[in-house]
């Protein structure tokens, strides 16, 4: 059962992994997928209201029903990171100032400002991974890294290293949902030797996480040696003069997408004087 667990912990952390489908949000070019997810982070710190995050809150969800995958999917997804979100979400709380004061110790303070930006903090957070998950969900991993180098051709101009930008984030990319399976069996076998990560101090629990990392990042050296043995083996020798099998296309779609995004922040800076 603690086996079971662990490898469940490891499989909610969607980061690099995609789901094959052909709705809307799957069929738009990956580089307005890249740009409205960007600019959504952006706009997303133009709520300063109830109503401006419920209208961002219904934006997502909308999103998430035209890529056709169910919203527990995406909760599933912020649990991973819940303790990074409260742990900034306390000190939102506790160094804030504003407001009635509800309890004082020394430098920490429990205000009604601080308690309504702690909230804040943490619809903000879910709405970023809820739209950084949708990205990588409908979009491969490869389609990702061709678009962040469309995007930043022009900088080739300065000679900035534009292709091995895009190869290091495709293959972070890639390497991600493979390195998480390598440590379930990891953690798998150290369980079946004794070890447990699910119990004890903090401590305890950190002393039994080496027996996990360094089994890790010899196995990550090892691909990391084969993935360049491969690439060496096929003739690589960077991205001059390669060309590409999938030619992205700008369609009507992705315009109506962008236009939409606009229609978003107008409507995100009427809620904000309501």
């Amino acid at each position: 059962m603690a086996a079971k667990g662990g490898e469940q912990q490891l499989n909610k952390v969607l980061l690099g992994r995609y789901l094959p489908g052909s709705s809307f949000i799957h069929r738009l070019d990956p580089r307005s997928k890249l740009i409205l997810s960007f600019y959504f982070i952006i706009i997303i710190f133009l709520a300063n209201n109830w109503l401006t995050y419920l209208f961002m809150f219904a934006v997502v969800a909308g999103c998430i029903l035209l890529a056709k995958i169910k919203l527990s999917f995406f909760w599933k997804g912020v649990q991973p990171l819940i303790w990074l979100i409260l742990f900034t979400v306390v000190l939102q709380i506790l160094f804030s100032r504003g407001g009635t004061v509800y309890w004082q110790w020394g430098p920490f303070s429990l205000t009604q400002t601080g308690i309504i930006s702690g909230i804040y903090v943490f619809f903000r957070f879910v709405l970023i991974i809820f739209m950084s998950t949708l990205l990588t969900l409908t979009t491969p991993p490869l389609e990702i890294a061709g678009a962040l180098e469309s995007l930043l051709k022009p900088l080739k101009k300065i000679h900035f290293p534009v292709y091995e930008v895009s190869l290091m984030l495709s293959i972070a990319l890639r390497f991600v949902p493979t390195l998480l399976d390598e440590a379930t069996k990891i953690m798998n076998a150290q369980r079946s030797r004794g070890v447990n990560f699910d119990t004890g101090s903090l401590r305890q629990r950190l002393h039994a996480v080496v027996p996990l990392l360094i089994p890790l990042f010899v196995s990550a050296f090892n691909r990391a040696e084969d993935l360049a043995t491969a690439m060496e083996a096929r003739g690589y020798h960077g991205g001059e003069g390669r060309t590409k099998y999938r030619v992205n296309q700008w369609r009507l779609r992705d315009t109506l997408s962008m236009f939409a995004f606009l229609l978003v922040t107008v409507i995100m800076f009427l809620l904000r004087t309501w």
